[in-house]
């Protein structure tokens, strides 16, 4: 049986993988990211030591219709940042890159990083996509801070974005996300980033945040102005193992 672990950068999509390995051997699973260029520079990093570690390459999956994989680039392109569907960047970059690959890679099941707290989305997700899904996370239980605990046990320091505050190692300045408390975090944290969302959003007409029960461009959003707060993930007790990787 042939199964594709969809790494994502993050700890629950490592923590699926570690699972996959472990129950189906090595020589049955394969890793494959849809690299996205909006994505904080420290993911390479998380990449080589998750590689490391479980000593299995992470293949690389990019839509040929955007080769930089570039979410800037997708954006341009569709004239738009989100829509009433979703953001282009996401169905371009991710599932249209997964789909490409598989019309050349013929796998029989497919694991994403849902972890216990996902299991709505997990149950969603296959009623639109896929329904030859290995939920491995939910069926054990983990939540995302267990698998940032069984990350951390591996010595493996996790994506720098999560010290940071933000909720998951995905795109910073993502345009599916309308919290002001998000969007002043990507202020405070990368003010280039916000910039240049601020500005593309302005140029296409996009109000990307809420504010007061109000969408507004985020050249609008007040420094101080707070939203709903983020789940962010607990992070690991230091301990022997950050101490090892100084």
């Amino acid at each position: 049986m042939s199964v594709a672990v969809w790494f994502s950068n993050g700890a629950a999509s490592a923590a699926a993988l570690k699972l996959a390995i472990d129950r189906f051997g090595l020589d049955q699973v394969r890793a494959i990211n849809n690299p996205v260029a909006e994505e904080d520079e420290d993911n390479l990093r998380f990449q080589r030591d998750v590689s490391d570690w479980l000593g299995i390459e992470i293949e690389q999956a990019f839509n040929p219709r955007y080769p930089d994989g570039s979410a800037v680039s997708v954006w341009g392109v569709r004239k738009g940042m989100s829509f009433r569907h979703g953001a282009p960047c996401t169905v371009h970059l991710k599932k249209e890159a997964r789909q490409h690959w598989e019309s050349v890679n013929k796998v029989d099941w497919h694991v994403f990083g849902f972890t216990a707290e996902e299991e709505t989305r997990h149950d969603r997700f296959i009623l639109t996509e896929r329904d030859n899904v290995l939920p491995l996370l939910i069926e054990a239980g983990m939540t995302k801070s267990d698998c940032a605990d069984l990350i951390a046990g591996a010595g493996i320091a996790l994506p720098r974005v999560y010290a940071e505050g933000y909720p998951n190692a995905n795109c910073i300045g993502c345009v599916k996300a309308t919290s002001a408390t998000y969007w002043n975090l990507v202020r405070r944290t990368r003010p280039e980033v916000f910039r240049q969302r601020a500005e593309q959003s302005s140029q296409l007409g996009v109000r990307l945040t809420r504010y007061k029960g109000k969408r507004i461009f985020l050249d609008e959003l007040p420094e101080n102005a707070v939203g709903r707060p983020l789940k962010t993930l607990r992070m690991p007790e230091c301990g022997i193992h950050c101490e090892e990787r100084r």
